[in-house]
Formats: structure tokens, C-alpha cells, sequence
């Protein structure tokens, strides 16, 4: 595979990991999840999401600086680090978060 193919995938991976950690971060914080009585909707709570959002900016982040340090000379431009899987890390991150804390939620 071509280095942007490796970082592609490992940014993908990376987006689920990053998922796995937010619903870390949920599950050790008791505030995080919602208790609704009876006949009552699902209180909004924002904290939850931007403390999601960070943890996987923050992450991702992370990731560009270890991404660089590997793949540096392997690559033709090294702006394309930045940018390579950007999309599929966001999307991936947020898929499985939603899909984790929706499961985490109705228990």
C-alpha cells in the first residue's frame, strides 16, 4: 500500500478508537447519561457533545503529529498529513459515538 493508503486506514481506525474514548470519558462521568422518568423526553445535555468534540479534535490532532513523525519522508507533500482521512476520521468518529451512546442510553 502507498503511505497515503496506510494513513487513510489508520485514520479510520483512529476515528473509532477515538469514539471508544469518548464513551470512556461517558461512562466516568455520571452526569453524562440522561435519567428520565416516566412520560418524560430526554433531558439535553450539550456538555456531553462538546466534551466529544474535543476529545476527538484533540485526538486527531495527536494523531497528525505521530503520523508525521512516521511518514514524513514517505510522502511527496508533506501538507497531505494534515489532510489525508480528515473525512473519514470525523465521520467514523461521530457514526460509532452516536451509535454507542445511543446503545449506552436505552440500557
Amino acid at each position: 500500500m502507498k503511505p497515503l493508503e496506510k494513513i487513510y486506514w489508520l485514520r479510520l481506525a483512529l476515528g473509532i478508537t477515538a469514539a471508544l474514548i469518548c464513551m470512556g470519558y461517558c461512562l466516568a462521568t455520571p452526569e453524562a447519561i440522561p435519567t428520565v422518568s416516566q412520560g418524560q423526553d430526554f433531558p439535553v445535555n450539550y456538555s456531553v457533545f462538546l466534551n466529544g468534540v474535543s476529545i476527538a479534535v484533540l485526538f486527531y490532532l495527536l494523531s497528525y503529529y505521530v503520523i508525521k513523525w512516521r511518514f514524513i519522508h514517505k510522502v511527496e507533500k508533506p501538507s497531505k498529513l494534515m489532510t489525508t482521512g480528515i473525512g473519514i476520521y470525523f465521520i467514523s468518529w461521530i457514526v460509532f459515538w452516536v451509535l454507542l451512546y445511543t446503545i449506552l442510553v436505552s440500557i
